[in-house]
């Protein structure tokens, strides 16, 4: 058989052209119906592709057409089912053939016709769904976000069986073209909201889209901000759980975890287990977490102003034990601070970048050893040490580890307002991030919203949960179109 034609516009070799030293690119002629057509082939991506699907589903079919049938005939033939695959759409543009090919479609190619059928013969291969690693539960699923789009779309689909649950689909990346996803629930969801995420989404002008921050820098309100604007989750029940709240969320394709909007700070101190356990457990253990928020930001702070400036502030017991134990400390308390700090933001890069056994091993062991150590050769005072150690187990309660960053990052600037002016500089610094606070906004909700807005019940609501029968309406700051969540 003669080589395909290269005068029609397009063909199967221009396709060939395009995929030019593609080693996984396959083109092979083929004769629908067992005779000899010319310009007639099947194309497709090793890998993106069953090649049993392929072999079944596409070929055999192919080949059984009535064997005198022209090439008009047999598209027809192809369109109305001939061909067992689910999906099926004829192309008349090499870009848009290009684009399924890479999507995980064969293609059928008449060069007579200058058009190609693509049908959808996706791979299978890809990570099985397991438990979640970050956000562990009790009482919830056991289910968590892989890295395929698809997959993530229909574990939140098993969640909220309605078709009020809307999917738009967009894509991200001049060059990785990745399948960017926007769930919200219709009727919820706010339409302005909705708008805004797609604008953002569509002006987004990048190469690819290859990991969280190439997402998320670019569809928030203050991407140079410390603190988040955006809610991550692993957790399906989670996501689900939020688009019932009416708020609006993302998924990517090869990212297995999903982007929730509008978050204002409070969210990110909510964890699944809050709506599972009883609402006065629920309620200690949030009260704790914004404890453990101001500890972790403050503690080594208010330790260096009161150790150099405000002395009379301490017990007199203490201030004696304090006393003896620095007596042949030759550094003062803000060096020991800042040391203790830095050694152990070393040690927690130290034990993230390591295999998991030996990080765990280093976090642990190396925190232990380092610590007693330095006390034993009255490097560092004791009480340092514990104020650290406090410090770090409070930062270990953050939900969210973007929070926890800019809480660490926030401590730092803390303690050396505190070691330049006392109590003075740890006030100028809480004075200063209030108001930083309240300046930001996540898509028209403020940032300390329900405290910056709305009555006392919803100020209790995020500082407290409320037991589920009474907890009737959504969030106000949120704007949902339904605020009532239960008669």
């Amino acid at each position: 058989m003669s080589d395909f034609h290269e005068s029609y516009p397009f063909s199967a070799a221009s396709l060939r052209e395009r995929f030019a030293d593609c080693a996984d690119f396959t083109l092979r002629p083929v004769w629908p119906g067992r005779r000899e057509v010319e310009g007639v082939a099947l194309c497709w991506l090793d890998g993106l592709v069953s090649s049993k699907a392929v072999a079944e589903d596409v070929l055999c079919p192919l080949s059984s057409l009535a064997p005198d049938a022209p090439a008009e005939k047999c598209m027809e033939a192809l369109l109305r089912g001939a061909v067992w695959a689910c999906s099926v759409k004829k192309r008349g543009n090499i870009d848009e053939t290009v684009s399924d090919l890479l999507h995980g479609s064969c293609a059928v190619v008449f060069d007579t016709a200058g058009s190609a059928l693509t049908f959808e013969v996706k791979s299978t291969d890809s990570r099985s769904i397991s438990s979640p690693e970050a956000e562990k539960t009790i009482k919830g699923a056991k289910d968590a976000f892989v890295e395929t789009l698809r997959t993530n779309s229909s574990l939140v689909r098993r969640r909220l069986r309605t078709p009020a649950l809307k999917l738009r689909q967009t894509v991200v990346g001049r060059r990785s073209g990745t399948d960017v996803a926007v769930l919200w629930l219709d009727g919820i969801a706010n339409k302005h909201t909705l708008s805004a995420v797609m604008k953002r989404l569509d002006a987004i002008d990048v190469d690819g889209l290859t990991a969280a921050g190439n997402l998320e820098q670019y569809i928030t309100d203050r991407p140079a901000s410390l603190f988040p604007q955006l809610l991550h989750t692993e957790r399906p029940d989670k996501f689900a759980a939020e688009l019932l709240e009416g708020r609006i969320g993302i998924l990517a394709d090869g990212l297995p975890l999903g982007f929730l909007l509008p978050a204002p700070l409070p969210v990110f101190l909510h964890v699944a287990d809050d709506r599972a356990q009883h609402w006065a457990m629920s309620s200690l253990l949030l009260v704790l977490r914004w404890l453990s928020t101001l500890l972790s930001l403050l503690l080594p702070a208010l330790f260096a102003a009161v150790a150099m400036y405000h002395q009379e502030m301490i017990p007199t017991r203490i201030l004696l034990s304090m006393i003896e134990a620095k007596q042949l400390v030759p550094f003062s308390a803000a060096v020991e601070i800042l040391a203790m700090l830095l050694s152990f933001e070393l040690l927690m890069e130290a034990g993230t970048r390591l295999p998991d056994p030996v990080g765990d091993t280093v976090s642990i062991i190396g925190g232990l050893i380092v610590g007693q150590s330095a006390v034993e050769a009255k490097v560092v005072s004791p009480i340092a040490v514990i104020v650290v150690a406090a410090t770090a187990i409070c930062g270990f309660t953050q939900p969210s580890r973007d929070l926890g960053a800019a809480l660490r990052i926030l401590r730092f600037v803390m303690v050396l307002l505190a070691v330049a002016l006392g109590l003075y500089g740890v006030m100028l610094g809480m004075a200063g991030l209030i108001w930083y606070l309240c300046t930001l906004e996540s898509y028209g909700v403020p940032y300390t919203a329900p405290m910056a807005e709305g009555g006392a019940g919803e100020v209790l609501r995020a500082l407290l949960r409320v037991p589920l029968p009474m907890d009737k309406f959504r969030e106000r700051a949120l704007r949902t179109g339904d605020r009532r969540r239960q008669k």
